[in-house]
């Protein structure tokens, strides 16, 4: 009943940043039970500043703990952001703002993508790592995006 009431308390205390549209996924393991071992191509937005799609790729474990929600998954990911529009800044941006967060076990453990603006060369910087209560991970994966003029089409 702890475990619950903690699981729920995590979950509560996640901010409502942006969810992610599943793009696509691949099958990487076949499981008798439950889903498949897979990886999944997500996409999301820029919560702060129009224009930025990110493209997320993760692994997603399967089997009867994954389909049941209770399994862990990798610490891998990769990120590729691009501009699909004009770029415009909502507000003032702050280093290290969380724009994507996931939770990739029952409790513990998170996928999170940051940004930066590295102003010197006027570029969105964005990271994506994993973290866990007590001892997160080094495997990290970064992209970024030069703030370009959009060209206008009549």
């Amino acid at each position: 009943m702890r475990l619950a009431i903690a699981a729920l308390m995590v979950g509560l205390a996640l901010p409502g940043l942006t969810v992610a549209e599943e793009i696509g996924a691949v099958d990487t393991v076949f499981k008798w039970l439950g889903p498949n071992h897979r990886i999944v191509v997500e996409a999301f937005d820029d919560p702060m500043v129009d224009g930025v799609t990110c493209y997320l790729s993760r692994a997603k474990t399967g089997g009867i703990k994954g389909g049941l929600g209770l399994a862990e998954d990798r610490a891998e990911a990769s990120i590729a952001c691009r501009q699909v529009g004009p770029i415009r800044i909502k507000g003032k941006l702050k280093d290290g703002d969380v724009v994507f967060k996931e939770r990739t076990s029952l409790v513990f453990k998170t996928m999170q993508v940051v940004r930066f603006f590295d102003e010197s060369r006027n570029a969105l910087v964005y990271l994506v790592y994993s973290d866990r209560v007590i001892e997160g991970s080094p495997q990290n994966a970064v992209t970024a995006i030069p703030i370009l003029p959009w060209p206008v089409t009549q």
